[in-house]
C-alpha cells in the first residue's frame, strides 16, 4: 500500500488562531475556558466555555461571502486555508481530480438553526427564512466550500460520527490514498457549537461541568472531582499527502499517518462500555493496521473528556492493550486545556500529536489535584507540566455519543 504523510497543517482554537499560538499554548498548559459571552448564559446551568477569540472571518472571505458560511464553516475554512500555504501544494502542477477534502463535523450549522427557529418563532407566523438556511446548515457544506475554493475535485465529503467524526475523516483519508485512489485529501474537522442551543441541550444531558467559579479548571480529566467536559469549538485542518507525491515536489514532511481503528461499543447511547470494550479493540486495531506492536507506541493522546465514567473506562483499555508497556507510556488529555471540540476533537488533538512527534515533547493534562481510587496513578498522565521525550510514535483518541470509536496513529518520518 501507498505510504501517507502529512505536509500542512491549520488550526483555530481556544488557545489561539493559527497552528503555532495553538502548539505553544498546549506546550504552557494554558486553558481556554472562561465565561461565555456569545449569548447572555446567566441562567443556563454552565456559564462558561472553551470560546474562540478574536476571530474576524473578514480576514478570510469578503463580508458578502461570509454570510453565506455558517461559524462551523467558517472555522474550517480558516484552517484549510492555513494548512494549505503551510503545505506550498502548487495547485497548477497537481491532478486536481486527484486531490480531495473529507471532513468531519458532529453537529454542523447549529448556530443557524438556532437562529432561523427563533427568528420564525419571534415572527407573526408567516413563514420567512433565508434562502441560505439550509445550505449554511447542512454538515457536508464544509467540505464543499473547501473544495470549490481551491479546485479540488476528487472525494468530497463529511463523516458524522459525534465527537470521533475527524477522526473518522482522517482514516478515510488515510485509506482511500493508501489504495491509490487519491494523491492529497484535505482532511479534519470543525465545531462551533457554543451558543444556547448547544449549551442548553449539552446541559440537559447533565454532560457540562458547572463549576461556574472557576472556568479555567472545571476541565479536570482523571481528577476525582471532575463533573463533566468543558464545551469548545474551533477547527484543524491536516493535508494528507502520498508520499512519493510529498516527495516529488519537494514537500516539508511533518511526520507519517500509519493506522487507523474503527469500532463501535453497541453498548449505550451516550455512556462507554464500562470495560472500555469499544476502546480497547479500536486501539489494537489501529496498531494491528498499522504494522505495529503496542512497544512501539510513546505517546497517547486521550479522549479524556473529564467526566466521571470515560475517564475510568479509557483508563481500563489502556491497560489491557498496552500491558505492562502502559507504564512507560506519556498519557495525556489536551481536553483539560481545549475543552471538547466534538466532531473537530480529533482533529485538533491528531495535530498535537504530529507535533509531539515532531518535537518530542509531550502536552500535559492540567487541572489535577484530587486522587481517583478507581484510576491506577502508576500511570503518566503527564500532570501539571509538558514532558521531553522521544515521541515515535503517537496515538489519537476519539470517542463519540452513539458508541463511535476511533483511533490513528501517526510517527516520525524516516524516509
Amino acid at each position: 500500500m501507498k505510504r501517507v504523510v502529512v505536509t500542512g497543517m491549520g488550526a483555530l482554537t481556544p488557545l489561539g488562531n493559527n497552528l503555532n499560538d495553538y502548539w505553544k499554548n498546549l506546550v504552557d498548559g494554558v486553558s481556554g475556558a472562561a465565561p461565555i459571552t456569545k449569548f447572555d448564559a446567566e441562567l443556563f446551568k454552565t456559564q462558561f466555555a472553551c470560546e474562540v477569540k478574536g476571530f474576524d472571518v473578514q480576514e478570510i472571505m469578503e463580508r458578502k461571502e461570509a454570510r453565506k458560511l455558517d461559524l462551523f464553516s467558517q472555522y474550517a475554512m480558516a484552517t484549510a486555508i492555513e494548512a494549505m500555504e503551510d503545505s506550498k501544494l502548487d495547485l497548477e502542477s497537481v491532478n486536481l481530480d486527484r486531490c480531495g477534502v473529507i471532513w468531519g463535523s458532529g453537529i454542523g450549522g447549529l448556530k443557524t438553526f438556532q437562529e432561523e427557529c427563533f427568528n420564525f418563532a419571534n415572527g407573526d407566523g408567516t413563514p420567512r427564512f433565508n434562502p441560505f438556511f439550509i445550505p449554511k446548515m447542512i454538515v457536508d457544506i464544509a467540505a464543499g466550500h473547501i473544495s470549490m475554493k481551491y479546485g479540488l475535485r476528487g472525494p468530497n465529503y463529511v463523516t458524522v460520527s459525534a465527537c470521533a467524526s475527524s477522526t473518522n475523516a482522517m482514516i478515510d483519508a488515510l485509506m482511500l490514498i493508501q489504495l491509490g485512489k487519491s494523491d492529497v485529501i484535505v482532511t479534519g474537522g470543525s465545531e462551533a457549537a457554543v451558543n444556547i442551543a448547544g449549551i442548553g441541550g449539552f446541559n440537559a444531558l447533565k454532560a457540562l461541568s458547572t463549576r461556574n467559579d472557576s472556568p479555567e479548571t472545571a476541565s479536570r480529566p482523571f481528577d476525582a472531582t471532575r463533573d463533566g467536559f468543558v464545551l469548545g469549538e474551533g477547527s484543524g485542518c491536516l493535508i494528507l499527502e502520498e508520499l512519493e507525491h510529498a516527495k516529488a515536489r519537494g514537500a516539508k514532511i511533518y511526520a507519517e499517518v500509519v493506522g487507523g481503528g474503527l469500532t463501535a461499543d453497541a453498548h449505550h447511547m451516550t455512556a462507554p462500555h464500562p470495560e472500555g470494550l469499544g476502546a480497547m479493540n479500536v486501539m489494537k486495531l489501529a496498531i494491528e493496521d498499522a504494522g505495529m506492536k503496542p512497544e512501539d507506541i510513546d505517546y497517547v493522546n486521550v479522549h479524556g473528556t473529564s467526566t466521571p465514567l470515560g475517564d475510568i473506562a479509557e483508563t481500563k483499555a489502556i491497560k489491557e492493550v498496552f500491558g505492562e508497556h502502559a507504564y512507560n507510556l506519556n498519557i495525556s488529555s489536551t481536553k483539560s486545556m481545549t475543552g471538547h471540540l466534538l466532531g473537530a476533537a480529533g482533529a485538533i488533538e491528531a495535530i498535537a500529536c504530529v507535533k509531539a512527534v515532531q518535537e518530542d515533547i509531550v502536552p500535559p493534562t492540567i487541572n489535577f489535584e484530587v486522587e481517583d481510587e478507581n484510576i491506577d496513578y502508576k500511570l503518566n498522565f503527564t500532570f501539571g507540566k509538558a514532558q521531553k521525550r522521544e515521541v515515535r510514535a503517537a496515538l489519537s483518541n476519539t470517542f463519540g455519543f452513539g458508541g463511535h470509536n476511533t483511533s490513528v496513529i501517526v510517527k516520525k518520518y524516516n524516509g
